[in-house]
């Protein structure tokens, strides 16, 4: 099998063996720290320093990814999130979860956290020509949201498994736990056998030129940090109703079980996940930042109108509509970036835009938590959200319609 192609598909595991287990503990994440007694201010504040603390992690090793190598930090990144498991499997108190949550890798939304996109991202893109990019990219996020998918089922059914086998529930969250440590360990092996080809340097030759600048980023950084600006803005918005948060409103609300609460996320992953691959076609015809903008709008105002129904199956009907069209603005997104910027600048900008990302987010938690404390309040936090998401939806439109990729100019 030839190297590039045998790369391609390592990447692509890794993807669904990462996704897998950060659906495996989205759905249990906050339900777990409930059953230890921990508050809704409690859980929000560390939730919040768990993003915070993968926004640092994620900034230091992406914007480090061509001086150190692709493959050093991908490694380094699954033993982080193999010891992040470890510890919340083990300890139940508050300021041994906050430091394993800061330092380790830990996903709460069920989405990618931590230095793997940025630096897969730019590994891949190593090894696809650009006018496939997009429809690389769409590939890679389907798998993802379908392995997230997965693992929400799963998770909700080894606790209920776990319970039928006379575990108490706490217990029966620790194998989940313990699951997702194992994975890290199993994703630091594959990752060991990637070859130098999808090494910055083993291509360009220009991993020198980005170590000099600021971030690792150099001419790209005005467009790199205005993007990150407004990425965080969504991020933020985001943050009120990230998944753990989003199946604890439904239990909240509606009183849903843990398997049921799988279920419903299976479902929704699965819709996310298929509606990515429409991405690079409509794209194709109306450019990767229209695309981004108009599938994104009306799933944002579809997230205001989720707290309105009345009824559970009316709830779900609207949560799942929206999940069909919520994504198709990442795989567009990511190309966007790989294509605005340098080789070299690739992994820097992923990561820096990225981490902008998770410090916007990492904030809404700890607000969504002291919400969702109030019954009078608790479903602020999805109208908030898609509020938001609209503004920076309309300031994306407008501040970047003209700044095309290198194939849309080809195109004309």
């Amino acid at each position: 099998m030839p190297t590039g192609l045998r790369d391609y598909r390592l990447l692509f595991a890794t993807r669904i063996l990462r996704m897998f287990g950060y659906g495996f503990l989205s759905v249990i994440l906050v339900l777990y720290l409930a059953a230890l007694g921990w508050d809704e201010t409690r859980i929000g504040l560390l939730l919040a320093l768990t993003l915070a603390g993968d926004a640092v992690i994620t900034l230091w090793m992406t914007t480090r990814a061509s001086q150190f190598g692709l493959r050093r930090m991908l490694l380094a990144g699954a033993l982080l999130m193999a010891g992040a498991g470890v510890v919340f499997s083990w300890g139940s108190h508050f300021l041994v979860l906050l430091v394993a949550a800061t330092l380790g890798v830990i996903s709460p939304s069920g989405y990618e956290v931590g230095p793997f996109l940025a630096i897969e991202q730019s590994a891949l893109a190593q090894l696809i020509p650009g006018e496939k990019r997009t429809g690389a990219f769409a590939w890679y996020n389907l798998v993802g949201m379908l392995a997230t998918a997965v693992g929400s089922l799963a998770g909700g059914l080894v606790t209920r498994m776990g319970q039928s086998f006379g575990l108490d529930r706490v217990a029966s969250f620790r194998l989940v736990l313990l699951g997702y440590a194992a994975i890290g360990l199993i994703l630091a092996g594959a990752f060991s056998c990637l070859s130098p080809a999808v090494e910055v340097e083993g291509n360009s030759g220009s991993g020198q030129q980005a170590r000099q600048g600021w971030l690792g980023l150099r001419q790209s950084r005005g467009n790199v940090l205005r993007l990150s600006g407004l990425f965080a803005l969504d991020a933020f918005g985001g943050g009120f109703v990230v998944q753990s948060l989003l199946a604890y409103w439904f239990f909240l609300r509606f009183g849903v079980e843990e398997a049921t609460l799988g279920g419903i996320f299976f479902g929704a992953n699965i819709l996310a996940g298929l509606s990515s691959l429409l991405a690079s076609r409509i794209a194709a015809r109306i450019g990767l930042v229209n695309t981004m903008v108009f599938t994104h709008l009306p799933s944002n105002i579809l997230l205001m109108i989720v707290p309105l129904m009345p009824t559970l199956p009316l709830a779900v009907f609207v949560l799942l509509v929206r999940f069909s069209i919520s994504q198709m603005d990442v795989p567009t997104r990511q190309s966007y970036i790989m294509a605005i910027v340098t080789p070299e600048e690739r992994a820097a900008a992923a990561g820096v835009t990225g981490t902008a990302r998770t410090v916007g987010a990492s904030v809404a938690p700890a607000i969504a938590g002291v919400l969702l404390s109030h019954p009078a309040l608790m479903s602020l936090p999805l109208l908030i959200a898609g509020g938001l998401k609209v503004v920076y939806d309309l300031l994306l439109l407008w501040g970047f319609r003209t700044l095309r990729p290198p194939e849309e100019t080809h195109r004309g």
